[in-house]
């Protein structure tokens, strides 16, 4: 069988390898430069208590991508109803009976959960997304609430024509009062630039058919319940979804669940490898050299087929062929946002849905509060209470977003532990003086950015298909802010290439660009 090398144990990677195996296509090899499983979309353990990355949500509108996850770690029991599942003019429908494992008795089982996000704005709760509830209108008070409805409409009558940034994406769906005020600031402090900075493409990718209107006729449909209420749910928006499923032990089980299939199968996983160089002859890559991080040991390991998840701009610079000067120059300007979690374990929280409760029913809260850093937080008892060690305690995430040359970034854990109490603190969330753990964890390169040259990403792009027999696939691999359905869809089509003799790669570019790819419905 041939050999498949696979830069990246992430969703994409050991996709690609569960995918090579499962149809005969290569046996894989796959090198991961930590000691985790799941990339970005993995937990992190600290005294009992884990951490998901980011909070990822088990749902897509792929059908085989949910599918895909169900085969791997079975529905919970007690949640029962169907899913009609398909792809590629095939359908199949999944009956969920009820007697699937129990979540207290097996660990290796996914749990169907409520989703609740909320924004924080001056010390009050809003609806994410953004509805004309009655609590909304009263928070926002008659005069502002006025103004957006004004701005939106005007939005609406004369939209923007071309969007060319982001500022104008958002404007047109929602009014330049409403962007003002819950949009603009919260995601210039996630990607450090201003809208006007940022491609439009950006929230093509991740808002699509979402606007005012959409929100509206949900919260309409919802009082009237003729919400879409089963798994699957077709007719939401992504970021209107109500429930989602999620592994018991967080994302990090399903992918560690994944390495061991593979490994059972014949596959290969080795951790602590980082590639270090890549070797091209001919429009082929033949080889990577692989360093062991813990002994320095550095190993070239050839294949017939070269998975990469690694990010662009690493690769470009790991290949030691000749690179044209205008591709390099591309991407060597290509950014990325980097990404830290401050974990803190409190008794209780300040903000609280019932008096007395010091709890919140909230997956993750969007932090508006302009003064100060935090982004946004995660609540992980509301993710899955087995991720939780002591169910009378509150385990935080607190996420920050960055680049690796900041002064944040290159703070101490023991500051930034202060840092995460004392803003947590002077917005009201917690008590000062009440954390009774804490952790720091960095993710570098977390969010691909879409300025920059990303403009002539194109340039790049071309280039590495030249390769025949080079797959980038994923987030980073793609320089793409893919959710992981649509970095496992790319890893399933790479592989589906690569058994066929397809070389033409624009059917993985084209995931969550494109047709049946969009999440929205068409």
């Amino acid at each position: 069988m041939k050999t498949a090398v696979i830069i990246g144990a992430g969703p994409a990677g050991l996709t690609a390898a569960y995918e090579l195996l499962e149809h005969g296509v290569a046996r894989p090899l796959v090198l991961e430069q930590s000691s985790l499983m799941g990339g970005i979309a993995r937990t992190v353990e600290h005294h009992g208590n884990r951490i998901d990355i980011g909070g990822h949500r088990f749902f897509s509108k792929s059908d085989r991508v949910m599918s895909w996850w169900l085969d791997k770690m079975p529905l919970q029991r007690g949640a029962s109803g169907k899913m009609d599942l398909s792809y590629q003019r095939r359908s199949t429908t999944l009956h969920t009976d009820g007697d699937g494992p129990d979540p207290d008795q097996v660990d290796e089982v996914m749990l169907v959960r409520e989703r609740r996000s909320r924004i924080y704005y001056r010390r009050r709760f809003y609806d994410y997304p953004i509805s004309l509830s009655p609590g909304t209108l009263y928070n926002l008070g008659a005069w502002r609430s006025l103004r957006i409805g004004l701005s939106y409409l005007k939005s609406a009558a004369f939209p923007e024509r071309e969007e060319k940034n982001l500022e104008q994406f958002l404007r047109n769906r929602f009014g330049g009062e409403l962007y003002r005020t819950f949009f603009k600031d919260y995601t210039e402090k996630v990607w450090g630039v201003q809208c006007t900075d940022i491609s439009a493409e950006w929230g093509a990718q991740r808002i699509k058919g979402l606007s005012v209107w959409k929100a509206v006729t949900h919260f309409v449909g919802k009082l009237l319940q003729r919400g879409d209420r089963g798994l699957a749910q077709k007719g939401s928006e992504t970021s209107l979804i109500e429930r989602f499923l999620y592994p018991k032990l967080g994302p990090g089980q399903m992918w560690d669940v994944v390495r061991r299939l593979v490994e059972e199968r014949g596959g290969e996983v080795l951790t602590e490898r980082k590639v270090v160089a890549v070797h091209a002859d001919e429009g082929r890559i033949v080889a990577v050299t692989a360093e062991d991080r813990r002994t320095g040991e550095q190993t070239r390991i050839e294949g017939d087929a070269f998975f990469s998840t690694m990010p662009v701009r690493s690769l470009v610079r790991a290949l030691d062929c000749p690179v044209p000067a205008a591709v390099r120059e591309v991407s060597e300007g290509l950014l990325y946002r980097d990404f830290i979690t401050v974990g803190l374990l409190v008794p209780r929280l300040r903000i609280e849905d019932e008096p007395g409760s010091g709890r919140v029913a909230d997956n993750w809260i969007y932090i508006q509060e302009p003064e100060v850093k935090v982004g946004r937080l995660q609540i992980f008892n509301n993710w899955s209470p087995y991720m939780v060690a002591d169910p009378n305690t509150v385990w935080l995430g607190l996420e920050y977003f960055c680049y690796d040359t900041d002064d944040l970034w290159r703070m101490s854990d023991a500051d930034l532990l202060r840092l995460g109490e004392d803003e947590m603190a002077r917005i009201g969330v917690i008590e000062r003086g009440t954390v009774l753990d804490g952790v720091v964890l960095r993710m570098p390169k977390t969010y691909p950015a879409y300025f920059g040259t990303y403009d002539r990403f194109d340039e790049v792009r071309d280039f590495l298909d030249g390769f025949e027999n080079l797959f980038p696939v994923g987030r980073n691999g793609m320089h793409k802010y893919n959710n992981q359905d649509h970095s496992m869809l790319t890893a399933m089509l790479a592989v589906e290439n690569l058994r066929d003799g397809r070389t033409d790669k624009s059917n993985l570019w084209d995931v969550n660009t494109e047709g049946e790819y969009h999440e929205e419905r068409k």
